[in-house]
């Protein structure tokens, strides 16, 4: 049976999930949360960097701070384009005021940042402010949509 590293946002640790298995319906094996949520989860530098390495699925990263007003402004529609792929794909937020090493070996100059994963690699990125609606279009136009029917 085909597998992939899916890597807990929780405590870090690699997860051998079926390829065929939706991953909302996973969870982490040893801490039991669930691999996939339908709402961002925030992340360290650390879990980042463990995804960074280890994991091959697809994920959308939102680089913000909370002293940025745009980041606060697209917060909303950033949780409702999480909705609206019911844990399909992982939403990910890293808050770089807490971590500013990570926003700077991402390349991050401007914040909000929106950057598509595949396998640990950047695919895709965008910059600024965008609507649940840019965000849903721009996934699904991707080379990450297709892989969303499995992990």
């Amino acid at each position: 049976m085909a597998t992939k590293h899916i890597v807990c946002t929780k405590c870090g640790r690699i997860n051998r999930v079926p390829t065929n298995k939706q991953l909302a319906s996973g969870q982490c094996g040893a801490c039991k949360s669930k691999l996939s949520a339908d709402t961002p989860i925030d992340i360290s530098e650390t879990v980042l960097n463990r995804l960074l390495a280890k994991d091959e699925g697809s994920f959308l990263l939102d680089v913000w701070a909370p002293w940025c007003g745009p980041c606060r402004m697209m917060a909303p529609a950033y949780m409702e384009t999480a909705k609206h792929y019911g844990g399909a794909l992982r939403f990910l937020k890293l808050n770089t005021e807490a971590f500013p090493n990570a926003g700077a070996a991402l390349n991050v100059r401007g914040i909000p940042a929106l950057l598509m994963f595949q396998s640990g690699s950047i695919v895709d990125q965008r910059a600024g402010v965008m609507t649940s609606q840019m965000m849903t279009e721009w996934i699904n136009n991707s080379n990450i949509a297709a892989s969303l029917t499995e992990i």
